[in-house]
């Protein structure tokens, strides 16, 4: 089919009622577009009807993990110039409803199912997630959705994060390149630590402790004894791994337990670092309800959570279709002004709150400068469309919080006691 990138190009605008921002580089070999610009190719037919049939991000989403689309080019460019036509477009069922009425909207579905060839929808990647519809945020469907994520082999964590095995925002001294990774993860780590005011002798319960890095740090550091909970069988037998090299078994205990199953508070200290986003909306009053329940009178939360931008109807808030789909099954995003207000209602008593959104774009950028250098091993670890998930939802998720889409934050809340004492001194942050 000659010149199928001008034919691709000139229905693609028709469909969008807009230039595109990228070349398109079409199965033929044919290109089209602005000269210079990031190239979107088309590497087979099967990604239109990945496209077609699953019309926005979800298909955009299939045919990148199933190797059929790819840029030429840099990413966060392409990425940048794409961002309006996918995540910021807003158009949602009832729009799309009314395009569909449009003969020149029709016209061009019409040419794109020709273009697209055989009119039966391609089998989704591998990759993506198969749940069921009910049951959303049960004990089992949780540990369903963290086994997707996280079960997906530690060497594969390995060369993504680096020697710290943090996968959660780091806290830099200054903008990259100043200052390593490594170094940033254990700045986060000591100011969680700080921030909980962690003292020898103290019992600290780490949700979501990953593969141990905070336990371990609190222990070693802090000369607290731990309790971390994770739902991953795989962190566990590597975090537990790594307590032993360290020889802190008699001071940090890892368990693969739900936060709802915890028997043994009170604690003087609680870290929930990256771990409230898979807790979901219908559940989150029970999850710091839990938390407050498990401390000490006195005893400090540190709550480190990613956020979205509230909406004016909030009722229609749906998960990022590719993050669901492909990254965090079940997980949901909240308003930092709802976290709070959960915590409050639960019986906390929230004092400090602190924006570190640039922080994680510029972790992600180093995540994903990890990846694409020992790219050829993470494929192998893994699997081809694994590691395009991973790639192209961090360098997304980096322009997401550059561009202040989503944001995260650290909020220190108190379970304070009747007499009002906080514990807290009168002023409990420095700024410089």
């Amino acid at each position: 089919m000659a010149d199928a990138a001008s034919r691709l190009q000139g229905l693609v605008e028709q469909l969008l009622g807009t230039p595109l921002p990228v070349r398109i580089r079409a199965w033929d070999g044919s290109e089209a577009g602005p000269p210079g610009a990031p190239t979107l190719v088309v590497r087979n037919r099967r990604a239109l009807r990945h496209l077609l049939w699953k019309p926005g991000e979800l298909g955009l989403a299939r045919a990148w993990v199933a190797g059929d689309l790819e840029i030429d080019g840099d990413l966060y460019t392409a990425l940048g110039s794409l961002s309006g036509l996918i995540w910021e477009r807003g158009e949602d069922a009832r729009s799309l409803a009314q395009s569909l009425r449009d003969p020149e909207f029709r016209s061009a579905v019409r040419g794109l199912f020709a273009l697209a060839g055989p009119p039966l929808p391609p089998a989704p990647p591998r990759e993506e997630a198969r749940r069921p519809r009910r049951g959303l945020h049960t004990k089992h469907s949780d540990r369903r959705a963290i086994s997707h994520h996280y079960d997906v082999g530690n060497d594969f964590y390995e060369i993504v994060l680096g020697p710290s095995m943090v996968y959660s925002c780091a806290y830099w001294p200054a903008p990259p390149p100043r200052g390593t990774l490594e170094q940033a993860q254990h700045d986060k780590l000591e100011l969680v630590s700080r921030k909980l005011a962690l003292k020898p002798g103290q019992r600290l319960l780490d949700v979501g402790c990953g593969w141990g890095s905070m336990a371990i740090h609190a222990a070693r550091d802090h000369g607290v004894s731990v309790v971390g909970i994770t739902l991953s069988q795989e962190q566990a037998v590597y975090a537990r791994k790594r307590v032993a090299d360290e020889g802190l078994t008699d001071r940090v205990e890892i368990r693969v337990q739900d936060y709802r199953d915890v028997p043994d508070g009170p604690y003087d200290a609680i870290s929930s670092i990256g771990m409230a986003e898979h807790v979901g909306s219908e559940r989150y009053l029970e999850y710091t309800t839990a938390l407050h329940r498990l401390l000490k009178p006195g005893g400090r939360l540190l709550n480190h959570q990613i956020a979205r931008r509230p909406q004016g109807d909030e009722s229609s808030y749906r998960a990022d279709a590719f993050i669901d789909a492909y990254v965090f099954p079940d997980g949901e995003l909240s308003p930092l002004g709802t976290t709070v207000s959960l915590l409050e209602r639960s019986g906390f008593e929230v004092r400090d709150v602190e924006s570190i959104r640039e922080h994680y774009a510029h972790t992600l950028r180093r995540w994903v400068e990890n990846l694409e250098a020992d790219w050829d091993r993470a494929v192998r670890l893994t699997s081809p469309g694994r590691a395009r998930v991973w790639r192209l939802y961090m360098a997304a998720s980096a322009l997401a919080f550059e561009r202040n889409r989503i944001g995260v934050n650290q909020v220190l809340a108190v379970k304070t006691p009747e007499s009002g004492a906080s514990g807290l001194p009168l002023r409990a942050r420095a700024w410089t």
